[in-house]
């Protein structure tokens, strides 16, 4: 249950779901209601493959233990927002405090475990596990600007600038699923550090 492959189909089915519910048009279709519960379902896929890849990872590995560690803890927090993201009652304030900081809070553990796991592998350039660490750090330094993006203007309480807020949670999902991809054919069949 803790192989690369379905480490990385867990990370991969999470990540469709973060292409998914910013989608143009996919609101329109579903309803606010259905793509919250896109995004809740995308970060529990997330939490469940962080779990595993914390698990698989042996604490000798420092760098990569912490990193899974790190990464746990940002799913966790996405796992928050994106729940509280389903309430539709929610004000200005609540939102901020209840979806936007555990965002960015997740997002900030995104970069920090992206970073640690590039750190390691930046000099074993072109292997599966750099590419892995590559496209995952792209993927974070996104959900960062798409979580910076998503603040709520207490003023006028629409999102700082939503159109920014979902291409690059969007670009940020496609990084993710390159790497949940590339993780899966892994020929080392070892666990790397993807954070999602």
């Amino acid at each position: 249950m803790r192989s690369p492959r379905t480490i990385g189909l867990l990370f991969a089915l999470g990540s469709v779901c973060f292409l998914i519910g910013p989608a143009p048009g996919y609101i329109e279709l579903v309803g606010s209601g259905a793509d919250g519960v896109t995004f809740f379902v995308g970060s529990l896929f997330f939490t469940s493959a962080s779990a595993l890849q914390l698990a698989a990872t042996p604490r000798e590995q420092r760098a990569d233990w912490w990193a899974c560690v790190i990464q746990l803890a940002g799913t966790l927090f996405f796992n928050i927002s994106t729940f509280d993201a389903m309430n539709d009652a929610l004000d200005t304030a609540a939102e901020n405090r209840l979806v936007w900081t555990p965002d960015v809070f997740g997002s900030i553990c995104f970069l920090v475990a992206s970073w640690l796991a590039y750190s390691v592998r930046r000099r074993a350039r072109h292997d599966s596990d750099w590419w892995i660490a590559v496209v995952n750090l792209a993927g974070s330094v996104a959900f960062g600007v798409s979580a910076v993006a998503a603040f709520v203007v207490p003023s006028t309480g629409t999102e700082l600038d939503l159109a920014a807020a979902n291409w690059t949670t969007s670009l940020g999902a496609a990084g993710f699923l390159a790497g949940a991809l590339l993780m899966m054919r892994s020929p080392q069949g070892e666990v790397a550090v993807s954070p999602q």
